[in-house]
């Protein structure tokens, strides 16, 4: 009976682990940690909420697992290891699974009470610790791992800097235009860059006060973490003789073999073909060919894709095959914050690689075509992967965190009769890391001919039209009941909002209201919407347009006592730029009391309902439009929706409010009012479809709420009213077939919806203002409230505050 003893307990030790189940053998785990393996990948997790318990793999059946066992010494020659308390083990197979090491600069007051690393369990627990007392915090690093370790500073609370000695952040991953469109986007989030700069020292005497670039500028801070790379822990390897490489890491065959035919490395510790691997993706694959080789077989390590999506800070970085090519196609679109590149051979034909900052959407379809002939014209692909279907060859890999290929795919959906993507993970360990191969799993099903399943997310199994039933049927008031009675697990950032506006659409209960608040997306949680410098953005609502002299000068009032920048918007609203959110209640208390209320510009519901002045003043009006769209806008306003809402309404023809591109919209005629709807004036703009024509006010008004609550009932989560019009079956003929005809039966029941919302809208800021608990979210720093953002400064131009740093 063979003894397999591996040394470390990481993820990539608890793969091979998995992969030797059923093993005629024993398989013993020396890890130095105190806990078992657990998912590092998800490691920042844990400080947004989840436990040590939720990362945790469990330990594979027939594995004796030692913790807290740093193994210091191996005999070779006698096969076994020594462990710091002394015990000795024999081996007849060992296998180093030691991982890697943070690499810390050695710079002058590294070692200071203040300075950690990120990279276990134990060092985040340490970091939190220390923010209790802290104000600021500097990341060495604008690696992944880095722009990982500032987001979670960030959501401590702490005012953040990165330092990356590189010109531009993440410089494995995107090149130096994607390096900046990155950095618009992380300094958008109130974050520092510090980009070309090093570390000449850390301050302080008893414990950290700061850091001192090479250039002399200091930055003060409490705490430091160092994320400036990785190193491997070959140092056993080196103390037993073992071959290492030049730079560090233990060398290894195809095999994963070392220069001890016995002894194999596995993970960040192997020197594979020249290189060091930090991904999970090809550590795990090794961990599967050491496996194999134990077990008598013949697998063999000969490289990985090295291709990565993800999202940092909320933005989207995706790359892809290699960074260079003969030829390159770039879109940039700074204002959006995107920037996306594919490199492809001299003749345009083979695709080499791509990189995604901002939206990564072409990722997960054309990754599988690198090296391959392309499937359309570069730049038609580059937007969305139009064009492209997931008739892919069978050698094409779909994920590459398992390794796992089209042909294997196809495979299980075909001989196992699969029908889901949860039944293609089990069978295939496909999308079950990172995730980001999901969407091609779905793909690939549908085109098996598999109906794939509409479910919301892993949680639920149910689509967002079927969520909104079940609430309204069984009177589901909070998403606790929600997910025990209907669902499995804790929720995610899926399910948690799109549950909170089917509860706020079905009940009208304040979105911070009990367990409520902590489903919101960002926005929501300050009923405010956060700008590019960490500010917010003020938004009263004005119906129509319309606004008295008194109330234009309390905003303009407001403005000036809280220095704002002021904006009139093409909504026909006046925004407030610049305010710190603990400021937000002292502007919106003088707001309320003047008889605004909330323009929800934060929320994923009605926006304004824009208006001409119509027959009233206008000499081509014929209809009053003013009036028509306040009636609109007061019946409609805090309507919660899968997504935001825009209206507008013209007194005639001419179509001054351009309301054939609004989710409704409505123009005069002569004998009454012609309804417009799903049209959309964004990113991909589409004129709206003429549902009704000629018809009078209460007909008008009855068809909108009925298609309103239609929608919200049955749209999916985050989809336009154009895009869910696009998806409808049967169109506009079906959609008219219902709001107007009554087909299906549902109109008295949306009637009822519409009016419950009516009588029951409160305003949002007045009810906050009203409740102590709700106010003391509205911080700065958690652990200093009423402590004003130190980083927030402005410049002034055109009279008016601009961010510092921000380009006008």
């Amino acid at each position: 009976m063979t003894r397999v003893v591996v040394v470390g307990h990481g993820p990539s030790a608890h793969r091979l682990a998995e992969s030797l189940q059923g093993f005629d053998g024993t398989v013993t785990i020396l890890g130095e940690e105190p806990r078992p393996a657990y998912d590092r990948v998800a490691l920042t997790s844990y400080l947004a909420g989840k436990s040590a318990e939720d990362l945790t793999y469990p330990v594979p059946d027939g594995v004796t697992p030692r913790l807290g066992s740093r193994v210091t010494g191996i005999d070779r020659a006698a096969r076994t290891v020594t462990t710091a308390d002394g015990a000795v083990t024999a081996y007849d197979v060992l296998v180093l699974a030691t991982g890697s090491a943070p690499f810390v600069p050695p710079v002058p007051g590294k070692d200071l009470p203040g300075c950690f690393v990120y990279r276990t369990i134990e060092d985040l627990d340490a970091i939190r610790a220390a923010a209790g007392t802290a104000t600021a915090g500097i990341v060495v690093g604008g690696g992944l791992l880095g722009l990982e370790a500032a987001d979670a500073l960030r959501g401590l609370g702490l005012e953040t800097h990165v330092v990356e000695m590189s010109p531009w952040l993440m410089p494995r991953q995107v090149d130096e235009g994607g390096g900046a469109v990155l950095r618009g986007h992380v300094e958008r989030l109130g974050l520092t860059v510090h980009a070309g700069a090093g570390v000449a020292r850390i301050t302080g005497e008893d414990r950290v006060t700061g850091l001192v670039k090479p250039d002399g500028e200091v930055i003060p801070a409490q705490i430091v973490v160092f994320s400036a790379g990785i190193r491997p822990r070959d140092e056993l390897a080196r103390a037993a003789g073992l071959a290492v490489g030049e730079r560090g890491g233990i060398v290894v065959d195809e095999g994963m073999r070392t220069s001890d035919p016995s002894i194999y490395a596995i993970g960040e510790c192997a020197l594979a073909g020249g290189q060091i691997y930090g991904l999970v993706g090809p550590c795990f694959t090794m961990a599967e060919v050491a496996a194999d080789r134990i077990r008598g077989g013949s697998g063999s390590f000969t490289g990985a894709d090295l291709s990565t999506k993800l999202k940092l800070l909320g933005v989207a970085v995706a790359q892809f095959g290699q960074m260079s090519g003969a030829l390159d196609v770039t879109y940039l679109d700074p204002v959006g914050g995107v920037y996306k590149k594919l490199f492809v051979s001299d003749d345009a034909s083979t695709l080499l690689g791509g990189i995604c900052v901002g939206d990564a959407a072409p990722y997960d379809t054309l990754r599988p075509y690198v090296g391959k002939p392309l499937p359309g014209l570069p730049g038609d692909l580059l937007f969305t992967g139009s064009g492209v279907t997931p008739d892919l060859p069978d050698d094409a890999q779909v994920c590459s965190c398992n390794n796992v290929s089209a042909g294997t795919v196809r495979a299980a959906v075909l001989d196992r009769s699969l029908t889901d993507v949860a039944g293609i993970k089990a069978c295939t360990r496909a999308g079950t890391t990172c995730g980001s191969c999901v969407p091609l799993l779905q793909r690939i099903l549908v085109k098996s001919g598999v109906p794939v399943s509409k479910a919301l997310c892993e949680h639920f199994a149910y689509s967002r039209a079927e969520l909104f039933e079940i609430v309204q049927v069984r009177g589901v008031t909070t998403f606790t009941q929600l997910i025990e009675e209907h669902g499995t697990g804790r929720g995610c950032d899926i399910c948690k909002p799109a549950v909170a506006s089917i509860l706020a659409s079905l009940h009208n209960a304040h979105v911070l209201e009990g367990e409520n608040a902590a489903l919101q997306d960002t926005n929501d949680h300050f009923l405010a919407n956060i700008q590019k410098n960490g500010t917010y953005s003020v938004v009263p609502r004005i119906p129509g347009g319309e606004i008295t002299p008194d109330k234009l000068i309390v905003i303009g009032e407001v403005a000036r006592d809280f220095g704002l920048y002021t904006k009139i918007t093409g909504g026909q609203r006046i925004d407030l730029f610049g305010a710190r959110v603990e400021q937000l209640p002292q502007i919106w208390r003088r707001l309320v009391d003047a008889g605004f209320e909330s323009g929800h510009a934060y929320g994923k519901a009605l926006r304004t309902v824009k208006s001409c002045v119509g027959s009233t003043w206008c000499r081509y009006g014929v209809q009053d439009s003013a009036a028509l769209a306040i009636m609109l806008e007061t019946r409609y306003r805090g309507l919660r929706s899968p997504h935001k809402l825009k209206s507008a309404v013209s007194g005639c023809a001419r179509e001054c409010a351009e309301a054939r591109s609004k989710d409704f919209g409505v123009i005069a005629t002569e004998n009454g009012w012609n309804l417009y709807v799903c049209g959309n004036g964004g990113f991909k703009p589409r004129h709206a479809d003429l549902l009704v024509s000629d018809v009078d006010t209460d007909t008008l008004i009855r068809t909108i709420d009925r298609f309103l609550m239609f929608y919200v009932r049955t749209a999916d989560r985050l989809q336009r009213t154009s895009a869910w019009l696009e998806a409808l079956d049967g169109g506009l003929d079906h959609l008219r077939d219902v709001v107007v005809h009554d087909s299906l039966g549902l109109c008295a029941d949306l009637d009822v919806q519409i009016e419950r919302h009516v009588a029951g809208y409160f305003d949002e800021w007045r009810a906050t203002l009203e409740d102590p608990d709700k106010l003391r979210r509205f911080t700065s720093f958690v652990n200093a409230p009423g402590v004003p953002d130190p980083s927030i400064s402005f410049a002034t131009e055109r009279d008016q505050i601009r961010p510092v740093g921000v380009s006008s």
